[in-house]
């Protein structure tokens, strides 16, 4: 079968090959291949939903893609493959980069011989045949239900993070050298209705630095954004290479005796930078300016020891006593706030908690 859509996710990557599927025509018998203007556009609306693309082909590398950039259309794909290895290696090779299941992959060529390749050694990858190019962005998956800002700008966000990694790699110096070569800005807001698909589209896929587990719906969202007891926030990050989007989410609940922490998860793909320490930190100067207690809640899961570990190190102590009701069972620590300041390789702009404006104040300066 060429394609099956019940019973699996939205499409994160398809995998285009070149010859009579992307283009018209065959390149190596010197045809002066077209792309047609309709695959064009389901090229464009794709990579507006947030849906990444590559290219599996045999042909020459260094002439297909020269081809593609003078047809305009190079930017939009990430880790081509494009040599004389089976179809099969290279869908694998594209799959493991982005680090995505193969059932979030699919798979469009002309040949029948190519796709039954590519289905015999990799059965969780979506195939279809290059006749079903145009009718792609109707089908359900996809469709992503909700396409956030960040989906729109994901390929940029991937080929910034592709340009940044091949950089670590070559970097002769300490890893604090080249944090601080990158011009890390992390930025602090209070979360609106644009934000919100955001926050809860990262408390759902976190897991390993998420502080309870605890998934926010939509709904459960919003309602919070206008309770005056509570601060929804939102952290992205930006670098000399490019945004990193949305990277992290806090709930804050001000209590009568403190202010809790009831979420605080950040994406896998920051611990590196510091991200989680840094919110900590943060979230810990702000009450010692306004003399108030910190807490938090932490529920252990099989997957969040990372949050654990940094909830410690930034000093939060358990709470003794039974776990906090309120929180379903999660356990409350607590922590003496101190004045702290932002990490030597991030600027932090961020607001006054509970304080009615957005203005964002640099943490460090005479004001933040």
């Amino acid at each position: 079968m060429d394609h099956v859509t019940e019973q699996h996710p939205t499409v994160k990557c398809l995998i285009w090959d070149l010859d009579n599927t992307l283009w018209r025509g065959t390149l190596l018998e010197g045809d002066e291949v077209e792309i047609p203007p309709a695959v064009r556009d389901v090229v464009v609306e794709l990579d507006s939903r947030g849906i990444l693309q590559s290219v599996a082909s045999r042909n020459d590398h260094t002439h297909a893609w020269e081809r593609l950039e003078k047809l305009g259309l190079a930017e939009y794909f990430v880790l081509p493959r494009i040599g004389w290895g089976a179809k099969s290696v290279s869908v694998r090779a594209i799959a493991d980069e982005l680090n995505f299941a193969l059932s979030a992959v699919a798979f469009i060529d002309d040949q029948p011989t190519e796709r039954a390749e590519v289905e015999f050694h990799l059965p969780d990858v979506r195939c279809y045949p290059a006749e079903d190019a145009l009718s792609l962005p109707t089908r359900p998956e996809f469709s992503p239900t909700v396409v956030t800002h960040d989906a729109r700008r994901r390929r940029e966000m991937y080929q910034a993070g592709f340009r940044r990694e091949s950089e670590r790699s070559e970097h002769s110096g300490t890893d604090e050298e080249f944090l601080r070569s990158l011009s890390l800005e992390l930025r602090i807001e209070h979360a609106g209705d644009e934000e919100i698909s955001r926050v809860e589209e990262l408390t759902l896929r976190t897991s390993q630095m998420n502080a309870t587990g605890v998934h926010y719906s939509d709904q459960d969202l919003r309602s919070l954004i206008v309770d005056e007891r509570h601060e929804v926030l939102v952290a992205s990050l930006t670098d000399r290479f490019g945004p990193h989007g949305a990277i992290g989410v806090i709930l804050l609940e001000r209590r009568p005796d403190a202010d809790h922490i009831k979420l605080l998860a950040t994406s896998c793909r920051v611990v590196s930078f510091g991200v989680g320490a840094a919110l900590l930190r943060w979230l810990t100067d702000e009450t010692a300016r306004a003399g108030t207690t910190l807490t938090a809640a932490f529920r252990r899961t099989e997957r969040n020891r990372m949050m654990e570990v940094a909830y410690r190190f930034a000093g939060f102590e358990d709470v003794p006593g039974r776990p906090d009701p309120a929180e379903d069972g999660a356990q409350t620590l607590l922590l003496k706030p101190s004045r702290q300041s932002a990490p030597p390789h991030l600027k932090v702009l961020a607001p006054r908690l509970f304080c009615p404006g957005r203005e964002l104040i640099e943490w460090g300066t005479a004001d933040g």
